[in-house]
């Protein structure tokens, strides 16, 4: 009997052991299954240009979670489905320089009315205040084909995975690497305190500004106290002293 109870705590404590075992090790591996937090680049004030490949266009990010509900106008989606939708169409010509096209493309979940985005962006950039001004590019919505760059409108999350090793936060946009101009949906339904609620022009500054990182243009600072801010400053976050302003040419 003694020895039937000795060898029954022996399988128990054997049991434990191994169920422990288990478990740390399938943890271990969640861990290491898990992105490491984006950083910010040593000296960047902010978003500008990921290095990381972008998920492919309709596939949802790895750990991607189920769309949140929009409820109102105004609001705005933490996460979407992570899966992005060309919107379809093709528009006129723009400009008298060399073309670039570009996609129009949505995240799926957001509540968003895609026709009126794509719409938005094409008057954007096809106004003679934005980068077409003089003849140095031409541009052109497509909805396929080779493309020089997409502008998408995308939920907080779905930006902050698409622009890393850049630390977006939930709070601004990026253009990454792979040629996604990421407009986060959190800024295009709220604004910043810096455009004193005109959200229309600052959807033009976001929609410009991206875009300018796509055909090669860098950060700049306000010039001075009182002047147009430019377009690629980073508005979002500071003036500078400057006022807003959307566009490259004023």
């Amino acid at each position: 009997m003694l020895r039937r109870r000795r060898r029954t705590a022996l399988i128990v404590v054997l049991l434990v052991i191994t169920s422990a075992w288990v478990w740390q090790a399938t943890h271990r591996r969640g861990m290491l299954a898990t992105p490491p937090v984006a950083l910010g680049l040593p000296g960047a004030s902010a978003p500008d240009h990921a290095t990381r490949q972008a998920a492919p266009a309709g596939t949802r990010p790895a750990g991607a979670r189920p769309a949140d509900r929009r409820t109102a106008p105004g609001s705005y989606v933490v996460a979407g489905d992570g899966r992005l939708s060309v919107v379809p169409g093709t528009g006129r010509v723009n400009g008298t320089g060399p073309l670039t096209r570009y996609i129009v493309e949505v995240e799926g979940g957001l509540g968003e009315d895609t026709t009126a985005f794509a719409d938005f962006v094409e008057r954007t950039l096809g106004d003679p205040r934005s980068w077409t001004h003089g003849g140095a590019v031409s541009l052109q919505r497509v909805s396929s084909g080779p493309v020089s760059f997409r502008v998408t409108l995308a939920s907080p999350r779905t930006v902050d995975r698409y622009c890393v090793p850049l630390d977006t936060n939930g709070y601004t946009s990026c253009y990454d690497s792979h040629g996604h101009a990421m407009l986060n949906q959190a800024r295009w339904e709220t604004g910043v305190p810096g455009y004193a609620s005109d959200l229309t022009t600052y959807r033009q500054y976001m929609v410009n500004h991206e875009v300018g990182h796509a055909l090669g243009h860098p950060h700049v600072n306000c010039p001075r106290a009182g002047a147009p801010a430019p377009t690629m400053q980073q508005q979002t976050l500071s003036m500078q002293g400057c006022k807003h302003n959307a566009w490259p040419y004023p």
